[in-house]
């Protein structure tokens, strides 16, 4: 049977209008150098994390990744720098998603009402945990031993932090066990190892990066890790879990854009973050970091930051975090 002129036509029209739009959103990104947003200075634990990741997309995409340090006010100029730029996927924010989500509470002028509606994920990366460790050269062995001790101690107990997300893992462990120690806060992790040697600290909740170059160092011992499962990369560190005290605390890192992005760009983007985290030097890189490689979905992704957004409104009321001005 033979096919009408006039349909012939039409569905002729509909193909070359459907190949216009994947052209103009797919096979034509990226135009231009693609922007990966780092929310600290060059040479940090961060910024080495989000180089790594801006050469490996490098090579798969055939374009220049230009890595921007938008470092200070918590990681909120870079937040809001990314969701107010064009979204059109050649600026791309990669953070931790938890700091993302808790920018809503944490802070009286967030970057933005509602992350969810701001940023959209396009791929995750790992999950991490935050760490409880004591010095490397303390009496204290297990996370048992220091609980004992601390409780003995009463308000005279004290352990430091340096971020928001140490504050919460810290409030978590003592809303679970009792201890009444006093946080301390630091502006960055080694000002505090000294006051932790010679005892004027008793532990700290801090960071993977650094507790776990301590702990390898042998300056740190590191009793407990935050999340509900001991994590591949680190299989030997015991979780805050199976030692008594309940805690699922998950770090995990993303790369996002600008709500609004073409679904094409969103999934090109996914696609190329995808063969990164999946590959073997990957999942050893992430290791060096106490991390675990995180496959999902930009919709499971994005689902993990609307959740993400309302767990940290609970924490940040267990850890009476006032938000800062």
């Amino acid at each position: 049977m033979r096919m009408p002129v006039r349909s012939k036509c039409v569905l002729t029209a509909l193909a070359i209008a459907t190949l216009g739009l994947t052209s103009a959103h797919g096979q034509e990104y990226p135009t231009r150098e693609i922007r990966f947003v780092c929310v600290t200075p060059p040479g940090t634990g961060a910024d080495v994390f989000v180089r790594y990741f801006a050469e490996k997309v490098k090579q798969l995409s055939g374009k220049t990744i230009i890595v921007e340090n938008k470092a200070g006010a918590g990681g909120t100029i870079a937040m809001e720098y990314v969701a107010r730029a064009k979204p059109d996927g050649h600026t791309v924010l990669l953070h931790a998603g938890g700091s993302v989500a808790g920018s809503k509470w944490l802070y009286k002028k967030p970057p933005f009402p509602d992350a969810g509606s701001a940023l959209q994920v396009v791929a995750t990366i790992n999950r991490q945990a935050f760490m409880l460790a004591v010095d490397g050269k303390s009496p204290y062995k297990t996370l048992a031993e220091l609980t004992t001790a601390m409780k003995a101690k009463g308000d005279k107990a004290s352990y430091f932090t340096v971020s928001h997300t140490g504050t919460v893992m810290g409030e978590l462990y003592k809303a679970a066990t009792g201890v009444k120690a006093v946080e301390v806060g630091y502006k960055s992790a080694n000002d505090a190892l000294n006051d932790l040697a010679s005892g004027a600290l008793d532990y700290s909740t801090n960071e993977p990066v650094f507790s776990l170059s301590q702990h390898r160092a042998g300056r740190l011992r590191i009793l407990g890790v935050s999340t509900g499962e001991r994590l591949k990369s680190v299989p030997e560190l015991p979780t805050m879990a199976e030692q008594g005290v309940p805690m699922d605390f998950i770090i995990w890192w993303a790369a996002m854009v600008p709500a609004g992005t073409p679904r094409p760009i969103v999934d090109q983007l996914n696609k190329w973050f995808v063969q990164v985290v999946g590959s073997e030097e990957t999942r050893k890189f992430l290791a060096n970091f106490g991390g675990d490689p995180l496959i999902e979905t930009p919709e499971q992704g994005q689902a993990r930051l609307v959740k993400d957004i309302e767990i940290w409104k609970n924490y940040t009321i267990v850890a009476k975090i006032v938000p800062q001005g």
